[in-house]
């Protein structure tokens, strides 16, 4: 699914990597607990999470994940937003929750990072 699909999906806004829209992504992670999402490679997916600091943007960097949105309209401060154009990750945020914004990309034939349906 192309980046953009995902933010129409999840009714959200961009607010670093817009150029990256066509990216595609195969798995969706969502999590607030980061030594989770470090327990498994994260190619090719996106990550949904809450907490909008810059270890959300660091833990995506190192497990490979290729894009985030926050969730539940949380803000990212300058800061955040400027270490994802640093490393070269998309930012999105939703107005939508954690479960409802999962349920959304499930519906639309995503699958979590190990492949389940």
């Amino acid at each position: 699914m192309k980046l953009n699909e995902i933010a129409r999906i999840l009714e959200s806004e961009f607010l670093a990597g817009e150029d990256k829209k066509d990216m595609d992504f195969k798995y969706c992670r969502g999590c607030d607990l980061m030594s989770d999402v470090l327990s498994t490679s994260a190619a090719d997916s996106v990550f949904l999470t809450g907490l909008v600091t810059l270890q959300a943007i660091r833990t995506a960097s190192v497990s490979g994940a290729g894009a985030i949105v926050f969730v539940r309209n949380k803000k990212p401060s300058a800061e955040v937003v400027a270490l994802a154009r640093q490393e070269d990750i998309p930012l999105l945020v939703t107005p939508l929750s954690m479960f409802v914004s999962c349920g959304r990309l499930y519906q639309q034939g995503m699958t979590g990072v190990h492949g389940n349906r």
